[in-house]
């Protein structure tokens, strides 16, 4: 899942205030980081294009190209990190802070901006140290110094610092000084008395203190990366283990693998299908085909998010664009919408496993599995899910007694599958690419945003230059967030590595009898529960590693436990009360959480007996991939 564009608690206050010379000084300062990151994006896709090019023209590419990925993924990843920040974008859990009265959920935003400001300085420490002992050394091609990968890190923990203390001081005043010297206070006491208490804890006492720090962290509401951030910093200070230039040096290798480059793409796809016309043109056609089944819109919704799905990578794209489209024509026909909430955020856990998928590229970046064995494997698992939802929206219809609609005349099927043709070639471009080995699908995901914004500029004439800008610097920003958690989630996973946690998950599956049932079972259940608190993706990038290895000594085929993880996690994300995509799908159809929690109940229960589907029939996942000859 890409993740939520919330607004931090005071934002509107500090909006009506007029612009001092510091406000307007940061602004030029978000000017210029927005500047960075999309020359960064920009220029990264014109490299990609010109190195497949290159290799169609002469049968080779440029090997510095790479070199050059690494520094534009470093700085989308950490500019784009901080300029989230700044935005709001950042994926937050709330449920909890939003209970507690005003005077003490002031305090807790205030503390989590503290903390913010806290991981800002650790990691700036550290990316210090990190370009200090690696600016000697140099790349084999460029030869450019080898800490230029790093300051795209020093330069966010900049920014984040001075975003930090921008939104304490807007929204605070003074009074967030009550928050930051108690905390400064405990800081110091327990960095003063490190001797003392560090020798009354046993030896596993870090990586508890560690995990339960995070825990706490995201229970009060600080982002997911930057409570990532502090319980890997945490960890190897209580630890006394590795120095902690290791945190920055995991946090830039973390955005080190070429495939990542398919998620700024994949994003900035998706913002141009949602915002030139393309998602508006399936769903037309999608309605003139099944609008008139009982249940009918319900029916699109469902039809829709799994063609949209497939043609952009992000979560929030494919439920903004399905859903603003969807809402108006809902309360025409007096559809209940708490039950269409459910009806999309259902629709869009099952579209994780439909390629393009920003989950796949995370699996495949941090595991041995294949992307294009995922993308062509994720078709049919996703399809199951989908006639389980649609079989539960007719039945719940036909118990309401709910009429079927009318049938669109053939000339409307004929108008709108003509206006969708352009839209639908894009999955066909996509998949020809990967089968037929033209390119890598970071290749085609580049190829992917050329032929959206050629239909959307020249075809449909919807998106202006102005519009493709702001295109991409929201794309920057929310490739920023997502790419920040994962290099976050890389030092977290280190961290619980060197803690020696997956042997720890080794002797509890062996305390299991090696039983391949209750494995899986159990990382279904692990993946749901961690992927409603952790938005669903950070999830995945720490759990996949060290359960994949347990899963192939099992016997599973990795192919079809990633796509059970991958499921699984979508279950999770879009879950009440905590997946922060279901409050994503609240927000598209503006309706309260309350009633929309309800209604996801029955569409809850019908995830879960689908992903058990394919869970326990592994021929779903891997009979596309067979037959086009993968190796599964």
């Amino acid at each position: 899942m890409a993740g939520t564009l919330s607004v931090p608690a005071g934002a509107e206050r500090g909006a009506a205030r007029p612009r001092s010379a510091v406000t307007r000084a940061i602004d030029a300062v978000d000017a210029a980081a927005k500047t960075v990151a999309v020359i960064a994006l920009l220029g990264e896709l014109a490299l990609v294009m010109l190195n497949v090019g290159s290799r169609a023209a002469g049968g080779t590419g440029f090997l510095w190209v790479d070199e050059v990925a690494r520094l534009a993924l470093s700085t989308m990843t950490f500019i784009g990190g901080a300029l989230a920040y700044r935005a709001g974008a950042h994926t937050a859990v709330h449920a909890l802070v939003n209970r507690l009265p005003g005077a003490w959920r002031a305090r807790c935003t205030a503390l989590d901006d503290c903390l913010v400001l806290l991981a800002a300085a650790i990691a700036g420490s550290s990316a210090f140290s990190l370009v200090v002992s690696s600016w000697s050394e140099v790349t084999p091609i460029l030869r450019m110094p080898a800490g230029t990968i790093a300051l795209p890190l020093a330069a966010c923990a900049a920014l984040l610092a001075l975003y930090a203390i921008e939104r304490l001081w807007n929204d605070h005043g003074w009074r967030a000084l009550t928050v930051a010297l108690p905390l400064a206070l405990a800081l110091a006491i327990l960095v003063l008395g490190y001797d003392t208490w560090t020798d009354w804890l046993s030896d596993q006492a870090p990586i508890y203190l560690t995990l339960g720090l995070f825990l706490v962290s995201v229970l009060i509401g600080v982002p997911v990366g930057f409570a990532l951030v502090l319980a890997s910093a945490a960890y190897l200070w209580i630890s006394d283990g590795p120095p902690m230039v290791a945190l920055a040096q995991n946090m830039v290798n973390g955005t080190a693998n070429y495939v990542l480059l398919a998620i700024p793409f994949f994003v900035v796809a998706g913002l141009v299908m949602e915002r030139g016309g393309l998602s508006l043109r399936l769903v037309h056609f999608v309605h003139a085909l099944v609008g008139h089944f009982r249940g009918g819109l319900l029916q699109v919704m469902v039809i829709s998010m799994y063609f949209v799905s497939g043609l952009s990578g992000s979560k929030a794209a494919d439920v903004a664009a399905v859903g603003s489209v969807m809402r108006d024509m809902l309360k025409r026909e007096r559809y209940d919408i708490a039950e269409s909430t459910a009806a999309l955020a259902a629709s869009a856990a099952m579209g994780e496993t439909i390629p393009p998928s920003i989950a796949m590229l995370i699996l495949g970046s941090v595991t041995s599995v294949s992307i294009a064995a995922m993308f062509i494997g994720g078709l049919i698992p996703a399809a199951v899910i989908a006639v389980c939802l649609m079989a539960l929206i007719y039945i719940d219809a036909r118990r309401a007694g709910t009429p079927k609609g009318t049938r669109a005349p053939f000339a409307e099927m004929l108008r709108t599958g003509l206006h969708a043709i352009l839209p639908l070639v894009m999955p066909v471009l996509l998949f020809a690419g990967i089968l037929l080995g033209f390119a890598t699908p970071t290749e085609i995901s580049s190829f992917a945003v050329l032929y959206g914004l050629a239909l959307s500029v020249i075809v449909y004439r919807e998106m202006g230059f102005s519009a493709f800008i702001r295109i991409v610097v929201d794309g920057a920003t929310l490739t920023g967030m997502i790419l920040f958690i994962l290099a976050a989630s890389s030092a977290f996973s280190w961290a619980l590595t060197i803690a020696n946690l997956p042997q720890q998950l080794v002797d509890a599956l062996h305390g299991l009898n090696n039983s391949t049932v209750v494995f899986t079972l159990g990382s279904m259940v692990l993946l749901i529960v961690v992927g409603s608190l952790l938005e669903g993706l950070p999830a995945l990038n720490v759990m996949a590693p060290l359960l994949m290895p347990l899963a192939i000594k099992l016997a599973i085929n990795p192919l079809h436990y990633g796509m059970v993880l991958i499921i699984a996690m979508g279950v999770g994300a879009f879950m009440p009360p905590a997946g922060v995509g279901f409050y994503v799908c609240c927000a598209v159809m503006r309706t309260d959480i309350e009633s929309a929690s309800r209604a996801m109940l029955p569409y809850f229960l019908v995830l879960l007996a689908g992903l058990l589907i394919v869970a326990f029939v592994p021929w779903l996942t891997l009979v596309l991939p067979r037959l086009f000859h993968f190796a599964v």
